[in-house]
């Protein structure tokens, strides 16, 4: 049966909002919310590419860069699952096509393959990329202290147990981030990318939070409040990603100064002349 590779480049762009959360912490900076030098929130497209992947799971297809507490398949790293399913490990195009045949995430985001045993190593360009994700405006962390409920180690006294037991939580006072990306035909040729994995990608990005409540994240958070989901007419595009990207803005309603939910933004689509647009309302 043929496939139904895509044919018309797509671009997208949505708006996250973040009330509470830390969105993506910082491991360089004691996990604070992520941001750069003028205090605009940031979300790594690492981060995105991690919870896309989640949802492209939890909606039943097979992914190969799992997560630890997520694996489905029993193998416990990427080297062990790859030489699985490799028939010919010295065959790298055989390779590229059993592993783009198999796991969705490498069809849609591509993956370097550098397995120790077999000599293996080739790399998958995807067709799906994203930007990092920045808040519209500045953002206020919170940061305040939390008392654990249990010692990490056995009190030597009672001056030792108080410091067992505190720590510090930090979150995003209110933020509304837009994430922007693209997916390429020519890439989606190559990796077998096809019509219905857009569609699976564009209801990831719907429901990019459904199933990621944390500490960090408490469930009603973070949520999707809306997507642009842009389809050219060709395989190259009517107009440039950068173009469309910058067709969507958003900004605070006049007379405020601090927002506090998305209500104290308005959003905006500059209509690009016969680009389709569907306009589809986030589900968190």
């Amino acid at each position: 049966m043929t496939k139904n590779i895509l044919k018309n480049k797509i671009d997208f762009v949505a708006f996250i909002s973040v009330r509470g959360a830390n969105p993506n912490g910082d491991p360089n900076n004691e996990n604070l919310p992520r941001t750069d030098d003028e205090m605009y929130g940031e979300m790594s497209s690492g981060c995105i590419h991690r919870k896309i992947r989640n949802r492209m799971q939890d909606m039943g297809h097979k992914i190969y860069v799992q997560s630890e507490e997520r694996t489905d398949d029993g193998y416990v790293c990427l080297s062990d699952r790859a030489k699985a399913l490799f028939s010919e490990p010295n065959n790298i195009d055989k390779c590229r096509e059993e592993a783009c045949e198999k796991w969705l995430d490498v069809r849609a985001f591509g993956q370097v393959f550098a397995l120790p045993k077999g000599n293996v190593s080739f790399g998958v360009r995807g067709p799906v990329t994203t930007h990092e994700a920045y808040s519209i405006d500045p953002v206020v962390i919170d940061t305040y202290g939390i008392t654990k409920s249990v010692n990490a180690l056995p009190p030597k006294n009672e001056a030792s147990m108080s410091s067992d037991r505190m720590g510090s939580k930090s979150c995003v006072k209110y933020g509304l981030y837009v994430l922007k990306g693209a997916i390429n035909v020519q890439m989606a040729r190559k990796t077998g990318f096809t019509e219905d994995d857009a569609e699976i990608v564009k209801k990831a990005l719907a429901t990019l939070f459904v199933n990621d409540a944390s500490a960090a994240r408490p469930e009603g958070s973070m949520e999707v409040v809306k997507l642009y989901w842009f389809k050219h007419n060709n395989e190259t595009g009517q107009y440039s990603s950068a173009l469309v990207h910058r067709s969507v803005t958003a900004h605070l309603k006049d007379g405020c100064i601090n927002p506090k939910s998305i209500d104290d933004y308005e959003i905006v689509y500059n209509e690009l002349p016969g680009l389709a647009c569907e306009d589809v309302e986030g589900t968190c």
